[in-house]
């Protein structure tokens, strides 16, 4: 599609501009949060209880679980600022469309693309803080050992998942990449990224569960010696 016809859709976003902008924009977000935070604390006006410390303790943990849990908690945090990336492209495409009767080619593809990955990253997070949805008719009636006993032999299935889904989605991120493949659509952006997020995704999600599986084990010897 050459330029001219590109003009006659008003503004395009370039590829290069949205990639870097997914990068750039939750770094800047968190400084400023960060910073925010601060300034807060400087004033004597964030206050932190003690379930906000943890007043029950920490879970069990080693260096490689807090590595994992810092990732996967980073992650999280990170990506979440990218709904207000998604935000701003819907205000911009209503006003595009409805006001200068120039709707955009690239808000819709861009922002469900930018949610496939965001939900594909923010997985590990989920999985950190016990936010994934479970059926626990039976899982609630048990004592505290007999939950964590559950959930290491449940893991057992949840690792099978995920094994497969690391070799399913390396081999569809290879054979994209492979083909530089792009999207469809008018904007045609670069696909092989989001697959390449997949692979990304499933890893944390399998890092998140080792180090899950591990205070599972921890909690649970330390339950029945307590007993």
């Amino acid at each position: 599609m050459d330029a001219k016809t590109l003009y006659d859709f008003g503004f395009v976003l370039p590829h290069w501009f949205y990639w870097g902008w997914l990068v750039v924009s939750p770094i800047i977000l968190i400084i400023w949060s960060y910073y925010l935070e601060n300034k807060k604390k400087q004033r004597g006006e964030l206050v932190v209880t003690k379930e906000e410390e943890g007043s029950n303790g920490p879970a069990p943990s080693n260096a490689m679980t807090r590595v994992i849990d810092w990732i996967c908690e980073h992650t999280g945090q990170m990506v979440g600022f990218w709904t207000i990336t998604a935000v701003c492209f819907y205000a911009f495409e209503v006003i595009s469309r409805y006001i200068f009767n120039k709707p955009t080619i690239w808000v819709h593809e861009s922002s469900f693309l930018l949610f496939g990955m965001q939900y594909l990253l923010a997985g590990a997070y989920a999985y950190l803080h016990n936010s994934h949805v479970a059926v626990d008719i039976v899982f609630a009636r048990l004592p505290p050992r007999g939950r964590y006993g559950m959930d290491v032999f449940t893991s057992v299935f949840s690792f099978i998942f995920f094994i497969v889904l690391i070799g399913t989605s390396w081999k569809f991120f290879m054979n994209s990449l492979g083909m530089r493949e792009r999207t469809v659509e008018t904007w045609q952006i670069q696909y092989y990224p989001v697959k390449g997020i997949m692979v990304v995704g499933s890893i944390l999600i399998t890092l998140a569960a080792i180090s899950k599986l591990y205070k599972d084990i921890k909690l649970f010897n330390q339950l029945g010696r307590n007993a």
